[in-house]
């Protein structure tokens, strides 16, 4: 096998991989309530917001093809370590460990060039330090929240979440987008008044 065919059987590989996303079901439920939503749902709906969004970031400037590669892939770990309730403080602890683990497995089946570059692109968003990576986490905190508040808090209710715990949570969001901060905390309010969010 020659090395182009070679390459377009690791990336093919890969791909194939990736579509166990569409399998990997996180807490939040879809705006209708009729199910929750699955990862490869959550990826592409923080590209659709990435993309619409971008105006309300802090920093000028910013790499829109880099938050958009953050954003398709930074959840495609879950495959293998399954997905974090982002308020489950315990299941938080060992939570780098386990992807780290399925970031080697993973993003190791692409050709090594690819399979370098996106590995240091999740390492980078989990970081959180650079310009793209605090917007993109901004998004992704801002993208659970909202379908909370669309399903009337149905998750929130379901796993004892109260409003100190989804401030303090989501607060960082104010470092990629104070705009999106700032509707966020419309929704918090909101959902509070609704009966949806304990106080």
């Amino acid at each position: 096998m020659n090395n182009a065919a070679e390459r377009l059987r690791k990336q093919m590989a890969f791909i194939a991989e990736a579509d166990k996303m569409k399998a990997v079901f996180r807490r939040a439920y879809v705006s209708d309530l009729s199910r929750h939503e699955n990862d490869a749902e959550h990826s592409w709906h923080l590209c659709l917001m990435a993309i619409i969004l971008f105006e309300h970031a802090n920093e000028p400037d910013l790499d829109i093809l880099k938050i958009l590669k953050m954003a398709i892939i930074h959840d495609i770990v879950e495959i293998d370590a399954g997905d974090t309730y982002i308020y489950d403080e315990a299941a938080k602890q060992n939570q780098y460990q386990r992807e780290s683990k399925a970031a080697d497995r993973l993003f190791g089946i692409l050709p090594d060039d690819q399979s370098n570059d996106y590995r240091e692109l999740w390492e980078e968003f989990e970081a959180g330090k650079s310009k793209e990576a605090v917007f993109a986490k901004a998004l992704d905190r801002l993208q659970p929240m909202f379908l909370n508040y669309l399903a009337k808090g149905k998750a929130w209710r379901n796993h004892g979440v109260e409003e100190k715990d989804v401030r303090r949570i989501n607060g960082v969001m104010a470092e990629g987008s104070e705009a999106l901060w700032e509707y966020a905390q419309t929704l918090i309010s909101e959902s509070i008044e609704n009966g949806w969010l304990p106080k």
